[in-house]
This record gives structure tokens, sequence and C-alpha cells, in this order.
């Protein structure tokens, strides 16, 4: 019995890692990668440092999938954290785990995973074809997919293809979307596209006189009306243009109306529906509010006499040179004039009134958040392959027979801390056993 032949289209995260279960299972195994070199997004993700998986139980894994984390249960069970960290250790990238469960290699180069990924592959035998960008997914005359036609006019015959395109964030690595054309031209569906762990845009004007101050050990709220979609506490950044960094990347990810659509995942409950309430058809724009609490370890009592401790240790001095101790000196003439009391007056004259409103604004420094930067500087893409056109159990078509879907073309997003890149890991190795025909596995395992 000949072996299945496998074509894979993608050479990112999810391409190699479907690649090397598909060859592991026995299959022949082509993988068509546009780019000049294989895992051109892995190299600058972390910060060139790529940071691979979260070392966490997997409840806390599926809090941190934003959105249709149910759907991840079978890919997970399969092929979880802990899986992904064995088989890059066999594959000779030695790893450590740092602050939140963050997993990166030692080495602390992004490379040394996309080499251990080739390494393997090469290994099984996948023929790794760069250079060749994949037009379209051929069927046979039963509607199955029988094999790919390529930009150059050429045509890659096989039992079953996987589509790992990726997404659209950092174009410039070859993320442009091509995939989800493919899909739809097969009958799929694609979920309306978002830029996700991206930095946001905001209204007020001060934003920009903090440009480059990091702020450590604060909380953000986001909250559109009276619902709050987002709460999390770690660092972020002001820019020219508004805020970035950990704590606002994964507050983005719940702007527009983001969320679970399957009710499973993310830290609070949101709305079921897929495109923000701003782009539905005939609905009021809403506007989003970023509450940033700057002392958030206090409670409201603590945080009043500590605004006490500050203010009978320099009883004499006038309001705007008595905060020293509050506040980074940047942000110190900001909540002197958004807080409205004399900067000039002696912090002896501050009514209680006036240090209760103050103690508020330390409390919720707001920014109205206007919207996001573009693809070309988000983490990871919102939106895709609709997940319920798609068997969980197998990463399936159930449109199209012999069709396997895997990574960020699929509409699965997640916060910062690896967990995007171990969605690519579990649905790459589950789409890679399902096309070889070995979903349920084999006695022997190769990769």
């Amino acid at each position: 019995m000949r072996e299945k032949r496998i074509a894979v289209i993608g050479g990112g995260a999810a391409g190699m890692m479907a690649a090397c279960a598909a060859a592991g299972a026995g299959a022949q195994v082509v993988l068509l990668e546009k780019n000049e070199k294989l895992g051109k997004k892995l190299y600058i993700t972390g910060k060139g440092r790529c940071n691979l998986t979260n070392d966490c139980v997997s409840e806390a894994f599926f809090e941190n999938v934003v959105r249709n984390s149910r759907f991840l249960y079978s890919a997970y069970s399969g092929f979880d954290n802990r899986a992904a960290m064995d088989f890059f250790e066999g594959a000779g990238c030695r790893l450590k785990t740092e602050r939140g469960g963050r997993v990166f290699p030692v080495s602390d180069h992004a490379s040394d995973v996309t080499a251990a990924l080739e390494r393997r592959m090469r290994a099984l035998g996948v023929q790794i074809r760069l250079r060749t960008g994949a037009a379209r997914i051929l069927t046979d005359r039963l509607g199955r997919a029988a094999g790919v036609l390529l930009e150059n006019g050429g045509r890659v015959e096989a039992d079953a293809v996987i589509l790992a395109t990726g997404g659209l964030s950092y174009p410039s690595t070859g993320s442009t979307g091509d995939g989800y054309g493919m899909a739809e031209a097969l009958g799929h569906t694609v979920v309306p596209c978002a830029p996700a762990l991206v930095p946001l845009e905001v209204r007020e004007p001060w934003c920009a006189q903090l440009q480059g101050l990091s702020l450590k050990n604060v909380s953000v709220s986001l909250v559109c009306g009276k619902r709050e979609c987002y709460r999390g506490f770690g660092e972020m950044l002001f820019t020219h243009f508004g805020v970035s960094g950990p704590l606002i990347l994964s507050a983005s990810s719940y702007y527009g109306g983001a969320g679970s659509q399957d009710g499973a995942g993310g830290r609070k409950p949101r709305r079921d529906a897929g495109e923000p309430e701003a782009r539905r058809e005939g609905a009021k724009p809403q506007e989003y509010t970023l509450c940033i609490d700057l002392k958030p370890a206090l409670t409201e009592e603590q945080l009043d006499r500590r605004l006490l401790r500050e203010f009978e240790a320099g009883q004499n001095r006038q309001f705007r040179n008595a905060l020293d101790g509050l506040f980074p000196a940047r942000l110190i003439p900001v909540m002197v004039s958004l807080c409205g009391i004399d900067p000039a007056r002696p912090v002896h004259a501050v009514t209680r009134q006036e240090r209760k409103r103050f103690a508020e604004l330390i409390r919720c420094l707001p920014l109205t958040v206007t919207g996001t930067r573009g693809f070309a500087e988000a983490v990871i893409t919102r939106g895709g392959v609709r997940t319920g056109e798609v068997n969980p159990s197998t990463m399936g078509s159930k449109r199209t027979p012999g069709l396997y879907f895997a990574g960020e073309v699929l509409d699965l997003d997640a916060l910062t801390g690896g967990f995007n890149l171990q969605i690519a890991w579990s649905t790459g190795y589950l789409a890679g056993r399902s096309a070889a025909g070995s979903a349920k596995g084999k006695e022997e395992e190769r990769i």
C-alpha cells in the first residue's frame, strides 16, 4: 500500500508542525512555502526570542483563548503544552520557563525553534519547497481536495491538503491572507478579520506627552458603556499615538466586541457575535474607555492614607510639588492637570473632597480608545475561517473532504504568553495526523 500524499500550504509554525505530524504518521509530505525561508514570522515573535508555549495547567490555557476555545478541546488534549515542550527538547531545542509560565529557547534565539522543526521535517523525509506560492486548492470530480495549483502554473498532486497560511498580521513576513481566498473558493466562510494583540490609539492629546513612559504593576480595564470587557494587571507603555505594552495588547483582543463565540474562554463573558458592534449594519458605534489604575494594590482606605502621608510630609509645599512619591516625574504634570486642583495650592489646603476626587483619578486614569493600529503592528489576526465549518476532532473541512486547517488561518486567537503558538502546535499536529489517516494515533510515533 503506497504512502498517503499530503500537501501542506504554509511553512510557518502550524504548517511545519503539521508536516512533522503527517510524516511521522507515515505519509509522504510536501511543504509549500512562498518565502525564501521557513518560519519567517517565528523569527520576530517574543522580540526575537520566541515564546513558544506556556507551562500552565489546561484550565489556564483555555482561559487565555479569547475566541472559540471549545473548538480546541480535542486538538489540545492530543498535543498540549507538555507535548510541545517534549517535541522541541527532543528536536534539540533546549527550553526554559520564565515569569508567567512563558517558555523560551535557552539560547533566547527564535531561530532555534525553526531550526528544530526543520531538522525534524528533514529527518522524516518531508520535501520542503521554498519560493513556491500556492494559487488555489484543486479538487477531483467528487469535490475532494486533490492537490495544489501553484502560482507558477505547476501542480502538486495530493490525497489531502493542509491549509496553514496564517493570517494578516505582520504582512512583511508573508502573512497576506492568501488562505482565506482559497478557503472561500471551496465554500468556507471567513469571519471578518481585524488586528489583535495590537497597540491602541486614543483621543487624549496628553498621552503623547508621555511617549516612552513605561508603567509597571498597574491594572487596566477596558469598558464599553457600562460593560467591562477586560481587566488585567501588568506593564504598559505610552506612545505618540496612544498606548502599548503587554497589558494593552491583551486588552486590544477585546476591543470592538471581540470575545469567545462559544461561551468558553476569555476572562469574562462577552457578546456572542463575531463582528465588532460598531461594524454591524445599523448599529450605533460604541465608545470604549481604558481605565488605568495606578495603585491597584491599595484599597480605597489605604490609598487615602497614602495620600495623607504624602501631603503631611510636604504640607507647606505646593500641590504640584508634593507628588514625587506617588508617580513617575513625567506623569505628575498630567495628573495635576486632570485632577482640577490648583497646582499652586499648598497641600495642607487640599480639601477632603478634592483628595477623594484625586484618588478616583488615580484609580481610573481614563483614555478614550479611538481604534487599533494596523495589521503591520498586530501580533495576530482576529477572525478567519469559521470554526463551525471545521471538524474539531480532525481539523478537517466539513465542506471539502481531504482539506484540513491549522493555525492562524482559523478564527482562533488568544492572549499573550505563548498561547497563540500553542494553538498552532496543537491544531497543526491534529491536522497532520488526521490528513495522514491516523487521527487516533498509531502504535509507533516518529515525530
